[in-house]
């Protein structure tokens, strides 16, 4: 299954380590197949509340939370408020 198929290069890249705001920066064309402010944690120690108070503090221009933790060895986990479960599932 091809994701994304009609966007292009640039259209979501990563943030610079230290850089403040949404870990993936997304261009308007990707915003409107992906709305969502992402926030990538890979930590061992989990802060998920924290984690996931940034991720809603970064959540701008329309763009719903979402939260993508990785511990070693460990699948990835994406977390989101159940608002935004339940329309996307809708």
């Amino acid at each position: 299954m091809e994701t994304f198929t009609n966007l292009e290069e640039g259209d979501i890249v990563p943030a610079v380590m230290g850089e403040s705001g949404m870990d993936i920066k997304l261009s308007p064309a990707a915003r409107k197949v992906f709305p969502f402010a992402v926030e990538a944690k890979c930590q061992e120690k989990v802060s998920l509340r924290q984690w996931w108070e940034q991720a809603k503090a970064n959540a701008t221009d329309k763009l719903a939370p979402l939260l993508i933790t990785k511990q070693s060895r460990k699948e990835p986990l994406v977390v989101m408020d159940l608002k935004t479960f339940i329309k996307l599932i809708s």
